[in-house]
């Protein structure tokens, strides 16, 4: 696997970054050690600047070479989820409730790594935006940025972003033209009944059995409202009622959330929601309360950013190890929000984790440290083949 030999060579040094901000995490808009974290490996690095506070904890590092005005830009997340790490490693969260499950850590370091190789070879005539993005998982980091001025501030021609992906053999780059993540909503449903001894249940208005028929219900939006041939997803993930079990309390509060890829689906899907919930509850005599929040928006890939990404995925892993994805996947993405403002490209890269061993949200989930030099190569190939100097 052709590595580029100098970011190989500091493979170290991108397992350390990494470590020390997977025993660091911190959730999305409170960012504020691995926002500093960044600048001052990017300050150390030599990039040319250094430019903060979009999105409150967002960092763009810049370097330029030659003379050409084109520009690209190479994003990475950097929030941890609230999850309390169960990994037992050396390096383990040290922040209660909080870890990196979803190897936000990872993408930073192998951008750093990037960062860290561009600025010391320069190999490129143009510029590159290297964009660290806070608030991915809640709170809409990129959406922030680009209305902070993001393309604005920093014109380039593309975008890019990529993921781990544990699932696929390590080092191998997964990619699709179009979508591929999901739409992503989530979801607060309160329903308030009337309580009582629960053995006396007639005197009151049971909000568990109220929920217990809308949970089931809701599993009817997408088998019976929606085209067969559409996707689209809607699931519950908390639900919370009562403290004794001889009390039937006087609510319940569930959350959860709703994937879809055409926007008319998550419109469908969002009506159906609140005719179910309030009609549901209705017929019991109870009320409830639907609070739907439109996440992200479904994450497309423009072909031609996506030729250019697969490209380079092929140059660092050889043709044999870039797979184009069968179908999309239903996990959600808020680079979605920088693609809808500009032509780029997401692609997954293998992390080599069986199906059977942890794999992303997880609490014994911990990121693959030996994809760091594939990943930083692979950004490092987009910006010099992109970029490349006139011969």
């Amino acid at each position: 696997m052709p590595i580029i030999n100098s970011i190989a060579a500091f493979h170290h040094e991108m397992t350390a970054w990494r470590r020390d901000l997977h025993a660091h995490p911190e959730l999305s808009m409170q960012e504020s050690r691995t926002s500093a974290v960044v600048r001052e490996k990017l300050a150390a690095f030599g990039v040319d600047e250094i430019i903060t506070g979009m999105a409150t904890h967002g960092v763009v590092g810049v370097i330029r070479a030659g003379s050409s005005d084109r520009a690209i830009g190479l994003r990475a997340d950097m929030d941890a989820l609230s999850i309390q790490e169960e990994t037992g490693l050396p390096h383990a969260s040290r922040t209660p409730g909080v870890m990196h499950a979803c190897g936000h850590d990872g993408h930073t370091a192998m951008l750093l790594g990037a960062a860290k190789h561009l600025a010391e070879t320069r190999n490129f005539d143009g510029t590159v935006y290297l964009i660290f993005q806070p608030a991915e998982e809640f709170e809409g980091g990129a959406d922030r940025m680009v209305k902070d001025g993001l393309f604005r501030r920093c014109p380039m021609e593309k975008v890019y972003g990529l993921h781990n992906w544990p699932q696929a053999r390590t080092g191998t780059f997964l990619w699709r033209t179009g979508p591929v993540m999901a739409a992503v909503a989530f979801f607060e449903i309160t329903v308030i009944g009337k309580g009582s001894h629960a053995a006396f249940p007639h005197y009151g208005i049971d909000p568990i059995v109220v929920s217990a028929q809308i949970v089931n219900a809701l599993q009817t939006i997408v088998s019976r409202s929606i085209e067969p041939i559409e996707a689209g997803v809607v699931s519950i993930g908390s639900i919370h009622g009562g403290e004794a079990s001889n009390i039937l309390p006087e609510r319940v509060v569930m959350k959860g959330t709703a994937r879809w890829f055409e926007p008319e689906v998550g419109d469908r899907i969002e009506a159906g929601m609140h005719a179910l919930v309030n009609g549901i509850a209705s017929s019991f005599g109870a009320t409830a309360e639907l609070n739907f929040y439109r996440h992200s928006p479904a994450t497309v890939n423009h072909a031609g950013a996506t030729g250019l990404a697969v490209e380079a995925a092929a140059v660092v892993a050889g043709q044999e190890r870039v797979e184009e994805m069968a179908s999309p996947t239903m996990g959600g993405e808020d680079f979605a929000f920088m693609l809808e403002a500009q032509p780029g490209a997401y692609l997954m890269l293998g992390a080599g984790r069986g199906t059977d061993d942890p794999q992303l949200h997880h609490p014994r989930y911990d990121f693959n440290d030996e994809i760091l030099p594939i990943g930083a190569s692979w950004w490092a190939t987009l910006v010099e083949r992109q970029l490349a100097k006139k011969r």
